[in-house]
């Protein structure tokens, strides 16, 4: 039985980097970053807490990360692409920061 979860993941997991490999990362991307956002919701209403809002991160703006609660996946690309984290600060309260980073570009022949 977990031979079988385990390859249907796997299989899932292929045809999400075949779906961006192959034009559909903008539409893969966006889903992903609402399936997040629901995630989040449902993480702070089962915690208690209010729901999170994104903010965008600016350069020398101060965080206060107590506890990370989740990041964002990287996706392929080879292009720089958003990514979020979600944290509790020091208070208990959780943020949700988006931020850019580089993709993990896979064509250099490996």
């Amino acid at each position: 039985m977990n031979l079988l979860k385990l390859s249907i993941a796997a299989l899932m997991l292929s045809l999400s980097t075949a779906a961006l490999a192959t034009g559909g990362g903008d539409r893969v991307f966006d889903q992903m970053m609402s399936d997040n956002q629901k995630a989040m919701a449902a993480y702070a209403a089962k915690k208690g807490k209010d729901e999170p809002q994104v903010q965008g991160y600016r350069y020398g703006m101060k965080l206060d990360i107590a506890k990370v609660v989740n990041i964002t996946p990287p996706i392929r690309s080879c292009d720089i692409v958003p990514s979020r984290m979600t944290y509790e600060d020091s208070g208990g309260k959780l943020n949700t920061i988006e931020y850019k980073v580089m993709g993990q570009c896979r064509n250099n022949g490996r």
